[in-house]
C-alpha cells in the first residue's frame, strides 16, 4: 500500500523549470491532493518517478497505478489521463524530454535518438530511484556526477526499455477519415470548428466521427482540438509571447480559458510555464506556499 502524504502537505503545488545544465530538459516536481489531469499528450517524453503516494492512470485503453518503484513513460502525443483514485495524493518528479534534449541525451550516451516505448509503466525500484536522485542534484552537482547519473537514469532506460522506430500515435492511423479529421483541426485549431462541418468534410456523421475519435485516441474531437491550441500556447510562450498573446492566436476565448486548460492539462499555470522557458528558475503555485527544494 502507498504511504500516505503527510497532511502539511494539502493541497495542490508545483514546480516547473529548466534545467541550468541542460536548458532543453524540463523539470516539474509535484504535490497533488485533489488534482486529476484530463485526457492529454505532450510534444516531448515524459519521464515521472513516484517519490510517496500515488494515483491512476489511463493510457492504451487500460487503467494503471503510478506507485514508488514504477517509473512512467509515456511518447510523445501519446494519450493518457490520470486521478489520485484512492490515494491520499501523490509526489513525483518528472522530465520533459523534446526532441533536442532527445537528440543531445542521445548522442552523449552514443544512442540512436529514434527510440519509442511499448509500455507506460516499468517495475524498477533502481530506475526509478537513478530518475529520483537525477532530478534533485542535476543542477546542484559536479559535472562529473551529473554525467554519471544522467547515464545511470536515461542512458539505462534507452538501453533497457527503448526500442527502435518511434511511432507517433497519430501518424500510426490506418484509418483515413480521422486522420484527414486530424489533418484539418492541426491546421485550422485557431478558428471556430463545427462538428457538423467537420465531419461533411471527411464524410462521416457527427457520431460516427466522435465514436471513432473515442475509440482510436481516447479523446473527444473537442478534447484533441484543445490539445492542439495548448500545444500551439505552449510554442508562443517558448518563443517569448505573453500568455495573453499565446491564448488569442492559439484560439482560446481569452487568457482565463487558456489558464483553465492550461492548468488542468500540464498541472502548472500558462504564467509560471511562461517564466520558467525565459529561464527565471523554478515557477510554482499553491493554495499555500511553493514547494520546497526538499521535498
Amino acid at each position: 500500500m502507498s504511504p500516505a502524504l503527510d497532511p502539511a502537505t494539502a493541497g495542490n503545488r508545483t514546480l516547473y523549470w529548466r534545467s541550468r545544465r541542460l536548458p532543453r530538459l524540463r523539470l516539474m516536481q509535484a504535490a497533488l491532493t485533489d488534482h486529476s489531469y484530463p485526457t492529454h499528450s505532450h510534444d516531448a517524453f515524459v519521464i515521472a518517478a513516484t517519490e510517496a503516494g500515488g494515483s491512476a492512470f489511463y493510457s492504451r485503453g487500460s487503467h494503471q497505478i503510478a506507485r514508488p518503484g514504477r517509473l512512467l513513460v509515456f511518447n510523445p502525443q501519446e494519450p493518457h489521463a490520470g486521478h489520485l483514485n484512492q490515494s491520499a495524493g501523490w509526489r513525483y518528479r518528472a522530465f520533459y524530454l523534446g526532441e533536442e534534449a532527445l537528440t543531445e541525451l542521445c548522442a552523449d550516451a552514443g544512442l540512436e535518438p529514434d527510440v519509442g516505448f511499448c509500455q507506460n509503466a516499468i517495475d524498477d525500484p533502481g530506475l526509478v530511484s537513478a530518475f529520483l536522485a537525477l532530478h534533485r542534484r542535476l543542477d546542484r552537482c559536479d559535472p562529473l556526477l551529473a554525467d554519471e547519473l544522467l547515464e545511470r537514469s536515461f542512458g539505462a532506460l534507452f538501453r533497457t526499455h527503448g526500442q527502435p522506430g518511434r511511432a507517433d500515435p497519430e501518424e500510426a492511423l490506418d484509418d483515413h477519415r480521422l486522420g484527414l479529421a486530424l489533418e484539418l483541426m492541426r491546421a485550422r485549431f485557431g478558428e471556430p470548428l463545427l462538428l457538423k462541418s467537420l465531419a461533411r468534410e471527411v464524410g462521416l456523421t457527427p457520431f460516427q466521427l466522435i465514436r471513432r475519435f473515442k475509440r482510436r485516441l481516447g479523446m473527444t474531437p473537442y478534447a484533441r482540438l484543445q490539445q492542439f491550441r495548448l500545444e500551439a500556447a505552449a510554442r508562443l510562450m517558448r518563443q517569448g509571447a505573453a500568455p495573453s498573446q499565446a491564448a488569442v492566436e492559439a484560439g482560446f476565448y481569452d487568457q482565463s480559458a487558456l489558464t483553465r486548460h492550461f492548468k488542468r492539462a500540464f498541472g502548472v499555470t500558462p504564467g509560471q510555464f511562461a517564466l520558467a522557458e525565459q529561464g527565471n528558475g523554478k515557477q510554482g503555485n499553491s493554495r499555500q506556499d511553493p514547494l520546497s527544494g526538499g521535498v
